[in-house]
C-alpha cells in the first residue's frame, strides 16, 4: 500500500495530497440532485460565542450562511436548524458522552448557549431540531423531513467543521443524498482541524464549493413556493 509523506499539509490547498487521493479512488465529484435542503448545524451561542468554553469567532462564517439562507427561502428551498441541548438532569447525555465531552453538561435546554443566533433569521416554517448527538441525522427526525420534501441534496452549513459539520455531512452521504458544504459557510474553533475536514469531507462524503458557486446554483433555481421577508 502506498502511503504519503508525512510532512504534506491536510488541507484543500494541498494539490499534491489530492491527487494522492484520487489515485487512490476518492475525492470523485457527486454534484448537486434536483431539490436541495439546507441544514444549519448548531449557529447557537456556546458555538458561536468567543467568549463561550467551546465557541470561536463565526462572524465571516455566519455572513455566508445568511447569503445562503437568502437565496436558499427565495427559492422555497427546505431549511432545518438544529441545536444540541439536554434535560437539566443529565440523565440523557450518558456517562460516556459526559465523559468525554464534559462541556455538554452546560448545554442545556431554555439556556442562551443553546439558543439560535438571531442573524440566523429563523422563521416559523423552518423547524428547530435539538439532536443529542454531533449528527444531525442520529435521533432525530431530519431524515423524514427531507424525505418528505423529496429533498435529495443537502447544503451543510454552520458548525464545527470537525465535529457535527463532517458528522453531518457523513450520515447524508451514508443515506444518499448529494452532500454540498459550501467553505465559507463552515467554521471550527481550530483552524487546523477545520482545514483537516473540509479535505476529508471532500474526499469521503460529498463537494466542499466555493460559497459564490453554491449562490450561483441557488439563484439559477426556479421559485418554487418563495417565502417573502416577514412571512
Amino acid at each position: 500500500m502506498t502511503t504519503v509523506n508525512e510532512t504534506y499539509a491536510h488541507s484543500l490547498e494541498n494539490a499534491d495530497l489530492r491527487a494522492f487521493y484520487e489515485a487512490a479512488g476518492f475525492a470523485g465529484r457527486v454534484g448537486w440532485g434536483e431539490r436541495p435542503a439546507i441544514l444549519v448545524i448548531d449557529m447557537a451561542g456556546a458555538w458561536a460565542d468567543p467568549e463561550e468554553r467551546i465557541g470561536s469567532d463565526l462572524s465571516a462564517v455566519s455572513d455566508s450562511i445568511v447569503r445562503i439562507l437568502e437565496e436558499g427561502r427565495r427559492a422555497g428551498l427546505p431549511i432545518i436548524f438544529t441545536t444540541m441541548a439536554w434535560d437539566p438532569s443529565l440523565a440523557e447525555i450518558g456517562e460516556v458522552v459526559r465523559r468525554k465531552t464534559p462541556h455538554s453538561e452546560l448545554m442545556l435546554h431554555g439556556t442562551e448557549r443553546v439558543t439560535l443566533r438571531p442573524e440566523m433569521g429563523r422563521r416559523p416554517e423552518e423547524p428547530l431540531v435539538v439532536k443529542p448527538r454531533a449528527s444531525a441525522f442520529f435521533g432525530t427526525y431530519v431524515d423524514a423531513m427531507l424525505i418528505s420534501a423529496k429533498a435529495d441534496t443537502v447544503i451543510v452549513v454552520g458548525c464545527s467543521t470537525s465535529g457535527c459539520i463532517r458528522a453531518t455531512a457523513e450520515s447524508a452521504f451514508n443515506r444518499g443524498f448529494h452532500v454540498i458544504v459550501p467553505r465559507e459557510a463552515v467554521g471550527d474553533r481550530s483552524p487546523s482541524a477545520h482545514a483537516a475536514n473540509l479535505f476529508d469531507i471532500d474526499a469521503r462524503y460529498g463537494d466542499v464549493l466555493p460559497e459564490a458557486e453554491v449562490l450561483d446554483h441557488l439563484r439559477s433555481l426556479p421559485q418554487t413556493h418563495p417565502r417573502a421577508a416577514g412571512e
